[in-house]
């Protein structure tokens, strides 16, 4: 094998339903009938890159929002999270669909969601929950609408700042409707929607994938509305669920008000709590690296100063995490930056000594090599300018793709 890829009604309160909020301690058994086919990694209320509604919420409006499954299954249930909301979130009314074009859904296709039996809900502030059951017939990569329609005053929402894809808002209740006339509004965040699961085409068994880490994995730099993500090419490529679990700007050893929390306090939530995860590939250091590189960068705090070996424990922390549920994890070496608002002499010293040590301690189950593999041949230390987005530090749509094609043969064998 390559050494570079390698192996080692008003709203009734979820409790009062006898709904099962989901807490982390649902037991495998129980999980296992469901297969995670998307997730979102929820955030804290912020600013973000591109205007959104977090901070704003939601008052006597529907949200519409469009995701692409990557398993399939002849029942679907959504997954919601109030997870940094300080009050009780009450949803209305909910809606799953097969997608049309852009706001619109297919005819016919309209299921409404409940919850304990009824369409109206409240989610606890800090909760998270899962619809019932739906019956809807879907394949891999077919995408999806969601639809939440919230009569009352939300406050902030818990979100997903970075979707690459468009996210639609109505005045009223628009929660059936099949054409996107009533959708003016548009955003290109994720509003308390976590995840899409799916049920009954396949045996119920553990295959599914978890790409962790911040913006590369979130899919900074892909053409929006295309799902040309790293996620969305690994799909392509394996026939297992591959799921996203990426915040742009996330740091693996500290919390961020714009780019979520640390990912030792998020890591069983974004990923060994989906339901069906075998593996998970981690792909995250470079902001704690670079951050204190960058000069005028007023998001880009805390920016401690970090050396390698807080790195390293930082990652064993997750390695230990993962093994305590029996999934393997996959570690994937920091891609080339060199040139970046990330880079300087320290940050060269200790993203070198993380590799190095990513490549050669033989605690990751496996490795992949994504620095050597996208590396400028001209200059290591730079991203291959055919991967590159404008930035050099992300990829772009080709550089993605190249990222799932270096690790699909991993996930098959």
């Amino acid at each position: 094998m390559n050494k570079l890829v390698s192996r080692a009604a008003a709203p009734l309160a979820a409790g009062a339903l006898g709904l099962t909020l989901l807490t982390g301690t649902e037991s495998h058994a129980h999980r296992a009938a469901w297969t995670a086919a998307w997730a979102a990694s929820p955030q804290l209320p912020a600013t973000g890159f591109t205007p959104n509604w977090s901070q704003e919420g939601f008052s006597g409006q529907t949200v519409r929002q469009v995701v692409r499954l990557t398993g399939g299954g002849d029942r679907a249930r959504i997954r919601l999270s109030n997870a940094y909301g300080t009050s009780p979130l009450d949803i209305t009314g909910a809606t799953i669909a097969r997608t049309d074009k852009g706001a619109a859904v297919r005819p016919g296709s309209v299921r409404h969601l409940t919850f304990g039996g009824r369409r109206s809900v409240t989610i606890p502030a800090h909760g998270q929950l899962s619809s019932d059951a739906a019956a809807l017939s879907l394949a891999r990569l077919d995408s999806v609408t969601v639809t939440l329609h919230l009569a009352g005053t939300t406050g902030p929402a818990t979100f997903h700042s970075q979707a690459w894809a468009d996210s639609y808002r109505a005045e009223g209740d628009h929660r059936a409707d099949t054409g996107g006339a009533a959708f003016q509004d548009r955003s290109r965040s994720w509003y308390y929607l976590s995840g899409v699961d799916v049920s009954g085409t396949r045996p119920a068994g553990r295959d599914g994938v978890v790409l962790f880490g911040d913006s590369i994995t979130d899919g900074f730099g892909s053409t929006p509305n295309a799902n040309r993500r790293y996620s969305d090419a690994l799909a392509e490529r394996v026939d297992r669920p591959v799921l996203n679990a990426g915040i742009g700007g996330n740091l693996l050893l500290n919390d961020s008000a714009w780019y979520g929390e640390r990912s030792s306090a998020r890591f069983r939530r974004d990923a060994l709590d989906l339901p069906g995860v075998s593996t998970v590939v981690l792909l995250q250091g470079v902001n704690d690296i670079g951050f204190s590189e960058a000069r005028d960068q007023p998001t880009y705090k805390p920016s401690p100063v970090l050396s390698a070996a807080e790195l390293i424990a930082g990652y064993r922390e997750l390695i230990r995490a993962a093994h305590e549920r029996d999934v393997e994890i996959i570690g994937s070496t920091l891609l080339p930056f060199k040139g970046t608002t990330h880079w300087g002499a320290r940050a060269e010293k200790v993203s070198a000594e993380v590799n190095d040590w990513i490549r050669h301690s033989g605690e990751f189950d496996a490795v992949v090599d994504f620095d050597r593999l996208l590396a400028d041949p001209e200059d290591p230390q730079r991203l291959n300018p055919a991967y590159a987005y404008e930035d050099g530090l992300h990829p772009d749509d080709d550089g993605y793709r190249r990222m799932a094609e270096i690790l699909a043969p991993l996930l098959r064998a």
